[in-house]
């Protein structure tokens, strides 16, 4: 009997996390979990069970991409130019949080002290990806001394939740990164 609820569990699991899924796709971050239970044929109190927190689900259901994400900072690493690396996995960041809803909302930093079971590990996944490239450009002299991954991420994110109404959230989202990147004061 253990061995069915496990299989039930497992399954329950896929069918909740394949309709959060769509769910985020279609209204991001505050997808109702209610309607999600509803969907996939199981109770909120199963929802809750498989994905005790909002940021759990969230996490969940950006996975593949964060592993997107990793892989393509690994790919950037042996690029020649390291601030262009560092850059181009920024911008990468930035592209993959406009088009997957709820992307942000799963990085954002909380203030809630992390819990061993539920931190907030697509930040650490990226933060451990990209600290290779963060690394090497601060090595070339091609970043300010003091920057961290999780202030790249950050900046990200909050250029992302400001642009996520704008009419091309995308076009925006990278004219703030690119003025970010530059700085405000006039090129000399």
């Amino acid at each position: 009997m253990p061995e069915s609820r496990r299989a039930d569990a497992r399954r329950n699991h896929a069918r909740v996390l394949a309709v959060a899924e769509a769910e985020v796709a279609a209204h991001g971050a505050t997808a109702s979990l209610e309607q999600i239970a509803r969907i996939a044929g199981v109770g909120s109190a199963t929802v809750r069970r498989h994905f005790p927190t909002r940021r759990a689900l969230l996490e969940a259901v950006s996975r593949t991409r964060i592993e997107a994400l990793s892989a393509r900072a690994r790919d950037l690493i042996g690029e020649g130019d390291s601030r262009a690396a560092l850059l181009a996995w920024l911008d990468d960041v930035v592209a993959y949080c406009v088009t997957a809803r709820g992307l942000a909302a799963a990085l954002t930093y909380d203030g809630s002290t992390p819990d061993p079971v539920h931190q907030n590990s697509c930040s650490t996944a990226l933060e451990v990806a990209g600290a290779p490239l963060l690394e090497r450009a601060a090595r070339d002299g091609a970043v300010q001394p003091g920057v961290t991954v999780a202030d790249l991420i950050t900046l990200a994110v909050g250029i992302v939740l400001a642009t996520e109404h704008h009419p091309d959230p995308a076009a925006r989202a990278d004219r703030l990164l690119r003025l970010a990147v530059a700085g405000l004061s006039p090129q000399s």
